[in-house]
């Protein structure tokens, strides 16, 4: 009796991630398929699990930091670069399970914390300046047009990489609600659809590694934002919605292991469409020539669906994330 007991607490003590370690890695795998089903599997979560992130970088908060109002019409315009951080978190692929007999999900696969990083730039042409209404214009129309920029880096053993340059462009439209006066805040509803580079993401472990072939993010993004001037300060405001469409080529894996040296395997296309609500606020200050601007917002909703479950913050957790940027305009 003490004997089976000894054992359990034996037993309770090891960690899970241990336990089924040892489970899954005492067979001998008969094939490469076999040998990598669990690292594939990894790998396409992987995918899963960064997407919302980079894809929220790159959507933002405001449609164009520090201006919520239209321009006024033809003759007028404004350009603006920002870098914007997600409060991430990443797949500590280090710390992965091992399992070279089958895919298994038995314990929550680690994560750490990061931020996720996204540089951007942007312009607003004024279209039409809108139609007089007592204090204010109504109906006024700028076009919009975004570049993203996404940084090569290496964060937790996981590296991003873009084959095909890194540079995309966006574009879209915002229409005045209210166009701001001395009296009234300016009001405007925007829409934009973002794209980004073509990404490579790698990560590896001791024996293993994890591939995310061809990584393509698309968003769609509308907001309704309000902002004021008070002479040298403009606050704002806004709430919206992003619907965000991931895809990448293929998934591979890497693995060595009893009988298999580098065995390979991989899964075909995977795919991610989600939609978030995101809420925010900014702050700008006027420069000379200049206008210099804070944001801070939050992104929430959505459904992910993996094959394992994540330690920490999970796929579609709400995800705070800032932006600071200058714009110059006319």
């Amino acid at each position: 009796m003490i004997k089976h007991w000894l054992a359990a607490t034996a037993m309770a003590l090891v960690p899970a991630s241990v336990m089924a370690q040892t489970a899954c890695s005492n067979t001998i795998p008969t094939s490469q398929a076999q040998a990598t089903a669990n690292t594939r599997q990894q790998a396409a979560d992987l995918f899963q699990f960064l997407a919302p992130q980079i894809s929220q970088a790159v959507a933002g908060g405001s449609a164009t930091l520090g201006q919520n109002s239209t321009l006024g019409g033809l003759g007028h315009f404004s350009l603006g670069a920002h870098a914007t951080a997600v409060a991430g978190s990443v797949p500590d692929v280090t710390n992965f399970p091992t399992c070279y007999s089958n895919a298994q999900n038995s314990v929550p696969l680690p994560t750490t914390k990061s931020a996720v990083p996204m540089v951007g730039a942007d312009a607003a042409i004024g279209i039409f300046g809108g139609l007089p209404l007592a204090l204010t214009n109504v109906g006024g129309l700028d076009l919009l047009v975004s570049a993203q920029y996404v940084p090569e880096r290496t964060f937790s053993n996981v590296s991003l990489k873009t084959p095909d340059g890194s540079l995309q462009l966006g574009y879209g439209a915002r229409i005045g609600l209210l166009s701001e006066s001395f009296i009234v805040p300016g009001v405007s509803f925007s829409y934009i659809k973002r794209d980004m580079p073509k990404v490579n993401v790698l990560a590896s472990r001791a024996n293993d590694s994890l591939g995310v072939a061809g990584m393509k993010l698309k968003s769609s993004s509308w907001r309704i934002a309000a902002s004021k001037s008070l002479i040298l300060f403009n606050v704002g405001a806004g709430v919206g919605q992003d619907k965000f469409d991931s895809q990448v080529d293929s998934v591979t894996a890497v693995t060595s292991t009893t009988g298999f040296v580098n065995a390979r395997g991989s899964l075909g296309p995977q795919v991610q469409q989600l939609t978030r609500t995101n809420y925010f606020v900014n702050a700008s200050f006027s420069l000379l020539v200049a206008k210099l601007t804070a944001e801070v917002g939050q992104s929430t909703g959505g459904t992910v669906t993996t094959f394992n479950t994540f330690s920490g913050a999970q796929p579609t957790g709400a995800r705070t994330y800032g932006s600071l940027g200058l714009r110059f305009g006319l």
